[in-house]
């Protein structure tokens, strides 16, 4: 059964980490990559009002829409109503400032960014839902979803609330395919009983399945030497049924050459390569890690109000996959509004609530001295 962008080409150019000169995107090396990606076919480029402080929906102006016709390329991007707005009049203008940014006159694929937690009652209150819907209305947006970081329940909610979405954007990567904090597979799988296709993002976990610790990078080297490790990541998350295209965030022209390598001709994985990646799942989940399982019941009565569950989601990027710079974006998009680790008082009421006996108090030092030095 057809369904939206199945057409697409199953490689996304994510503009969230393009090339900097210093504080400046490097615009001739991006416009070269831009020059690559289109010259191989690949046509969806996805940006966002907050990426690089507004930086990157310039430079896909100059990259991009300036440089190409615009029926040769899908644009998407996203408004955050979370990110720094004191009302609705101030959500609502990132559209616009967006449109203005861009140059785009209208948006392929738009989404409401980054739905879950405390952030979807933005959306709600100042009606971002209805105003967007609006724009569709007028021809602004073609196609109108949302990207999501929550669990399965959350956003099977959502979709029930607002079946008329017509797609979503979801983190799926084989590293966090059984997670119980990212519920990767579970979501997936809420997507795919509301029809809904999928955009998606963090193939590679941030680069975490770019740079393999040696143990677990050899099993993919015995079965194919040839292949880059970030591109198993990468066919893993294509080769799920439904979706549209998969994102990466490409910083330099060799990320772009390896990955449009293997995506330009995209073959879905084998039986024997899913055994492989099997392979590598069951060696990361062997790993000494902080076994949290998200119940959240330390932070119910935390009077300091700290996010452990999800800093020791940032903790475990370290502990795993030995990805410092990783740990330490993930440790600050999870405490952007304090909870510090180092704000422990060490009262204790989180570990008599922990049912997996974790010593929370101690793992949060070690948070502290990693991630915030």
């Amino acid at each position: 059964m057809a369904y939206l962008g199945e057409e697409i080409k199953k490689l996304g150019f994510g503009l969230m980490r393009l090339p900097m000169i210093e504080k400046e995107v490097d615009i001739e090396q991006t416009k070269q990559m831009v020059d690559i990606f289109m010259s191989k076919g690949f046509t969806y480029f996805d940006t966002a009002w907050v990426y690089m402080n507004g930086k990157s929906e310039e430079a896909a102006k100059i990259a991009l829409v300036d440089r190409y016709p615009r029926e040769s390329f899908q644009l998407a991007t996203k408004l955050p109503a979370w990110a720094g707005a004191k009302n609705a009049e101030e959500a609502k203008q990132m559209f616009w400032t967006s449109l203005e940014r861009t140059g785009a006159g209208f948006f392929d694929y738009y989404l409401l960014h980054n739905l879950g937690d405390e952030r979807t009652a933005y959306f709600d209150k100042w009606e971002i839902w209805s105003f967007l819907k609006e724009q569709k209305e007028k021809g602004l947006i073609k196609h109108l979803g949302f990207s999501f970081h929550d669990k399965a329940d959350a956003l099977d909610k959502i979709l029930i609330d607002h079946p008329d979405m017509d797609f979503v954007q979801l983190q799926l990567n084989y590293a966090d395919w059984h997670s119980s904090i990212i519920e990767s597979k579970k979501c997936y799988e809420v997507a795919r009983k509301h029809n809904k296709p999928i955009v998606v993002m963090e193939p590679v976990k941030g680069g975490a399945l770019a740079e393999l610790p040696k143990d677990f990078g050899d099993i993919f080297k015995s079965f194919s030497p040839e292949s880059s490790i970030a591109s198993w990541a990468v066919r893993f998350a294509a080769s799920l049924e439904g979706v549209i295209t998969v994102l990466s965030g490409m910083s330099n022209i060799a990320q772009m050459e390896d990955n449009t390598s293997y995506m330009t001709d995209f073959n879905p994985l084998s039986i024997e390569e899913q055994g492989v990646i099997t392979k590598v799942q069951e060696a990361l989940e062997e790993i000494d890690n902080i076994p949290c399982t998200d119940c959240q019941y330390c932070m119910k009565d935390c009077p300091e109000e700290i996010p452990i569950s999800k800093i020791f989601d940032a903790m475990n990027i370290l502990k795993i996959y030995e990805d410092l710079s990783s740990a330490k974006r993930k440790y600050a998009f999870v405490t952007r509004d304090g909870g510090f680790a180092s704000k422990c008082i060490a009262c204790g009421q989180c570990e008599a609530a922990c049912p997996q006996h974790i010593a929370i108090i101690s793992e949060l030092k070690g948070v502290t001295e990693s991630l915030e030095a």
